[in-house]
């Protein structure tokens, strides 16, 4: 396959505080290491994937699902020669801003303020960066290069709403330096897609151990009847578990292989050629065939149908969901005995949902206790 050199970002147009560069490491390997060592990172352990992180030792976290997205992006980014630390960086990142208890926290922390410019997890991920992060004499947040912060902004493609953005971030604190209605660069893309592939997959390992839905019952999707049929007649109830886990790895290898392959062919459709006409692409370049669009539709629909709506998990959710709106109301009536002053001044609704925000599923959960 011919190499594509010129399409991956290998020098940072810099950062929106001034500093040096590193002898030593590049600007998004800083970036990198910076996102592990920030303390946001660091509580991703015990924040909910889909099981609560109460429910068991070995099921995933926020903070698993990330490194495996870093995996799988840095395997992608390496084959079509793009910048690996960039594409690792974003996906070691991209879940920094969700709250404990998944998607049903993020929910209820967004109907909590609705009234007050609401709640969107990928931008609360900048906030984190950008201010709440604050290690440093100079600035406040981690100062990452722009190309991170584009990343990390257009996670979903190009920006819809600047009205939400200007609200939870301010469009002027990018100081000009970011188009918001490019699609963004290609490490970006594998990043995102990197996320679908590991949490379809992954979702599925864990609903299979959590005992939701069987192995066998994968024939209903047709991507995963192909597999299982080719390893049926070896699976017992010795093996069951390496069975999956062989299931699993097959199915994220046939889906990397699918977007390698479509991937390189839309780079030579669009005949894109240089990072210029990749800014003028109107379309995602990093994407499945249709044939593994459609799958991973089915994909998602098993998922919703077996394990999301499980009356266990939607149970749990709306647990998780009640701690949250609690919470957010005990922390209204006296802010001022959970967070400083000086966070308390620009907006007490905004800093009340980035400490919410913040809490691992455990500690949301000890908070409510002493509370309730």
């Amino acid at each position: 396959m011919k190499k594509h050199n010129q399409l991956g970002i290998f020098k940072s147009k810099g950062r929106l505080n001034y500093e040096a560069n590193s002898k030593y490491r590049s600007p998004f390997q800083r970036d990198r290491d910076r996102i592990i060592h920030s303390a946001s990172f660091r509580r991703l352990k015990h924040k909910t994937q889909v099981f609560v992180n109460t429910d068991g030792d070995h099921f995933r976290t926020r903070i698993t699902h990330s490194i495996e997205v870093a995996q799988i992006a840095r395997s992608i980014s390496k084959y079509l020669n793009l910048n690996e630390d960039l594409a690792e960086t974003l996906s070691l990142a991209h879940d920094l801003g969700h709250t404990p208890f998944g998607h049903a926290g993020e929910e209820a922390l967004d109907e909590c303020m609705q009234n007050y410019g609401g709640f969107d997890h990928n931008l609360q991920t900048l906030r984190i960066v950008m201010f709440l992060e604050n290690k440093y004499f100079k600035f406040k947040g981690l100062n990452l290069t722009v190309e991170t912060l584009e990343g990390l902004l257009k996670h979903n493609g190009p920006v819809e709403d600047n009205a939400l953005v200007n609200r939870l971030i301010g469009v002027n604190t990018f100081k000009n330096k970011i188009n918001f209605k490019t699609y963004p660069p290609l490490e970006a893309q594998i990043s995102a897609i990197s996320d679908d592939i590991a949490y379809n997959n992954h979702d599925i390992q864990d609903g299979i151990n959590a005992k939701l839905f069987k192995l066998e019952e994968l024939v209903e999707i047709d991507f995963f009847k192909k597999i299982y049929t080719k390893y049926k007649k070896k699976i017992n109830k010795k093996n069951y578990k390496i069975a999956t886990y062989q299931i699993i790895r097959d199915s994220i290898d046939l889906m990397i292989r699918d977007l390698l392959n479509n991937s390189t062919n839309n780079l030579k459709k669009l005949n894109v050629k240089s990072l210029k006409d990749l800014k003028k692409s109107n379309e995602l370049i990093v994407n499945f065939s249709n044939k593994i669009k459609s799958s991973d539709e089915e994909i998602r629909f098993f998922l919703r149908n077996k394990m999301y709506n499980n009356k266990t998990v939607l149970r749990k959710n709306q647990r998780g969901k009640m701690i949250i709106k609690k919470l957010f109301n005990i922390i209204k009536s006296n802010p001022r005995k959970f967070l400083t002053k000086d966070q308390l001044t620009k907006d007490k609704f905004r800093a009340i949902s980035d400490f919410i925000s913040g809490m691992t599923d455990r500690y949301a959960i000890k908070l409510y206790n002493n509370y309730k």
